[in-house]
């Protein structure tokens, strides 16, 4: 199953050499078509990271599972007083 990270990675170096490429043969220099095409990397790299930020998200039929606080396997001590 893709899913949208999968596909964001893939369409890094598809803009990096597709729209480089594709500007190169259109007549534009090449450093500004690599320019160009890397600020479209960094936006699909930006709306991945901040738009649709990676969170862990639980499934609709877990979260009408009843919320009570889990018990702690960790054992509670009082601090060591060092008068």
């Amino acid at each position: 199953m893709t899913g949208y990270y999968d596909l964001v990675l893939g369409l890094i170096p598809l803009s990096l050499l597709g729209v480089s490429g594709a500007l190169t043969v259109v007549g534009v220099e090449v450093t500004l078509a690599v320019m160009v095409a890397a600020a479209i990397a960094v936006a699909f790299m930006g709306h991945a990271l901040f738009v649709r930020s990676p969170t862990d998200q639980q499934p609709a039929d877990q979260l009408s599972v009843d919320r009570s606080p889990q018990q702690s396997s960790r054992v509670e001590t009082n601090p060591v007083r060092s008068d």
